[in-house]
């Protein structure tokens, strides 16, 4: 295909895109896929210099739609250019140098929601308009009456009109999401189906809010800088995000933009990226605008973290309290730096609720490094298939058990993926810690010598190791070694290792806090357990209900009878760190992660294992990755090894 077909190609399918979008309220593909279509066409209309009558990249947003009224726009509305890397930037800091002597630049959240022009007459509200194709929009003030952050009055008493994004928060999406009939894909999709309904009772419901960012008319007003702008504009009592921060360097603006993208998934609104603008007002007119954007400003988008793909198959997987969940596979795709082929889907409800087959479209989202999830549907086929819910165990084919929307395998003792998952549990490091233990070894145990509980693996002899398949005698006598070492075991490593469900690690160290010994645990009534901080009535039951197994007791007994002795730590040896929570990241160069956070324990103190506001310290080693990175961005101190023990050890 020659570069021009392909331009045609690109240009029909971004023009279905736009209106699937724009127009139907009903996206298809993901922001990370259309901007790689779009970004392919520009540098092909770059290489050849032919650009279609048709190119989207002549045009500013969708047609307009014919159900609202038009209304044309008194000042044009560009886009923004882009900038796909920091050598992008530094280029484009470096062409603002030809106009301005020593520029400023403005540093602003990107917004991810609805272009919104409102316009103010007499100090009161008259209009709001979408951006359409950019000279014409589609009036949408009754609608955006509804808007609570849009004020109705402002100081402002000439003729204005300003500039601003359309947005449903995350926190009213999810609200939203409880009781909707039919549940929202993301928040952008939100505002904008709320603000294309012509009933504007209707667009109320979703709670959208306004955040501003331009002056685009100012009857007698004039301004010298965007931050003059920016005060101005929340002077007169519209939201702006709360980011706006001012720089002279490329190395300054890239400092920032590297501080939002760690903690973006943490804010209330949603952004895709930064805006930078030369701060000084006056020269922008001599810089001038291209067809499509102002030449005096750059957007750095973020990477992705959302994208679509084909849904291929759903596998129901068996955890070790016997739930079985819903895995999606999926065809592999690339996704905040990871090939992605599997997500989570947490049950059948969840399934039904968003809407999504085998064989379909669907969008996925990656956040912090967490397991992808299935957010919705993009695209459903002639050919997609509904998923239907397992009726018997797909490892053992016991029938399930349903309770409300979840399934469980009630063949405790027999089901064998729910073994496995049990024992590889008890052997990890947060738990019993016994090194060299991995799953495919204790599937190796579970055929090969019949492993069935935890108290097994204590009865192991050499002889049995050895005559396994790849094990030799070093690695026999390694396992052994850890086995013996994991006798004596902190009382919170013990609780969490036995797998009682929904009891986490943090969960385990706070039972461990208030229950002095093991009979104290196992004794402890439903009012004790609700006393203890962060433990509701679920998980309190699980507690309960473990202990009144016999078979749990009876393999607790035989834990004991194994050889293995609970270490309690019950009172830490100062409150020199009361009240305080660390963070660890990083090599500590003296001590591991687990003996640092011991000793913090002993000292009264608490850590985490993520940075928020919350957080007093973070301690930082060698190799500290995005947890340091966002501590710096939210002013959380932070202190190295050396400056820990000196602060806080050392008499």
């Amino acid at each position: 295909m020659d570069k021009l077909e392909r331009m045609k190609q690109l240009v029909d399918v971004i023009l279905m895109h736009n209106r699937n979008y724009y127009e139907l309220d009903n996206p298809t593909i993901s922001d990370k896929e259309y901007d790689k279509l779009y970004d392919e066409l520009v540098d092909l209309e770059k290489e050849t210099g032919v650009i279609l009558p048709n190119s989207p990249t002549q045009r500013v947003g969708g047609d307009v739609l014919d159900k609202f009224v038009k209304r044309r726009h008194q000042v044009r509305l560009y886009s923004m250019g882009k900038v796909r890397s920091f050598a992008e930037l530094r280029a484009f800091f470096d062409d603002m140098k030809k106009y301005v002597k020593n520029p400023t630049f403005a540093v602003e959240y990107k917004f991810d929601g609805l272009t919104i022009v409102t316009e103010y007459q007499d100090g009161k509200f008259v209009s709001a308009t979408t951006r359409g194709n950019g000279e014409i929009g589609e009036d949408v003030t009754e609608q955006v009456k509804t808007i609570r952050s849009v004020p109705l009055e402002i100081p402002f008493k000439n003729r204005i009109i300003f500039q601003g994004e359309g947005m449903m928060t995350n926190s009213a999406f999810k609200r939203y999401n409880k009781t909707a009939e039919e549940p929202l894909k993301n928040p952008r999709n939100g505002v904008a189906g709320a603000i294309r309904n012509l009933d504007p009772k209707e667009t109320a419901k979703r709670q959208l809010d306004y955040f501003c960012y331009a002056v685009l008319y100012a009857e007698g007003k004039s301004f010298d800088t965007q931050e003059q702008m920016h005060e101005f504009i929340k002077e007169n009592g519209f939201k702006t995000g709360d980011f706006f921060k001012v720089v002279k360097t490329e190395q300054e603006a890239e400092d920032i933009i590297n501080q939002v993208d760690v903690v973006k998934d943490n804010l209330d609104v949603m952004i895709d990226g930064m805006v930078i603008k030369l701060n000084q007002v006056a020269p922008r007119e001599e810089i001038g605008y291209t067809n499509k954007y102002p030449k005096w400003a750059r957007a750095f988008k973020f990477e992705a973290e959302e994208v679509s793909t084909m849904l291929k198959d759903v596998v129901w997987q068996v955890g070790r309290s016997g739930k079985v969940s819903p895995i999606a596979v999926l065809e592999p795709v690339e996704l905040a730096g990871a090939t992605i082929t599997r997500a989570t889907l947490n049950n059948i409800e969840d399934i039904r609720k968003k809407n999504v087959y085998i064989n379909s479209r669907v969008f996925i989202r990656r956040s912090n490094e967490v397991i992808p999830e299935v957010l919705g549907l993009a695209e459903k086929y002639a050919d997609s298939q509904e998923i239907e819910e397992p009726r018997t165990c797909p490892c053992c084919q016991t029938p399930l058990v349903k309770k409300g929307p979840l399934l469980f395998c009630p063949n405790h003792d027999n089901c064998k993926d729910q073994i496995v998952a049990r024992l590889t549990h008890f052997v990890e490091r947060d738990a019993f810690n016994i090194e060299g233990l991995s799953e495919k070894t204790i599937i190796q145990f579970y055929n090969d010598l019949g492993t069935r509980h935890f108290s097994d693996l204590y009865n192991f002899t050499k002889e049995q190791l050895v005559g396994l398949e790849k094990f030799k005698d070093k690695k026999a006598e390694n396992v052994l070694t850890s086995l013996q070492r994991s006798k004596h075991i902190d009382f919170y490593r013990f609780i969490y290792g036995l797998g009682i469900s929904e009891v986490g690690i943090k969960t385990a160290k706070d039972l461990a806090r208030n229950f002095k010994t093991f009979e104290d645990l196992k004794g402890a009534t439903m009012e004790e357990l609700l006393a203890v901080e962060d433990i509701g009535e679920i998980i309190a039951q699980n507690i309960l209900d473990f202990f009144s197994d016999n078979d749990n007791l009876k393999e607790i007994e035989n834990l004991f009878n194994a050889g293995i002795e609970i270490v309690y730590n019950n009172s830490a040896t100062s409150q020199e760190l009361s009240g305080m929570t660390f963070v660890l990241t990083g090599t500590l160069p003296h001590y591991s992660r687990a003996d640092m956070t011991k000793i913090i324990e002993e000292h009264g103190g608490k850590t985490s294992s993520s940075v928020s506001k919350n957080t007093t310290y973070v301690l930082a080693g060698e190799e500290a990755g995005s947890k340091l990175d966002k501590a710096k961005a939210i002013g959380v101190p932070v202190l190295s090894e050396d400056e820990f023990v000196a602060k806080f050890l050392k008499d």
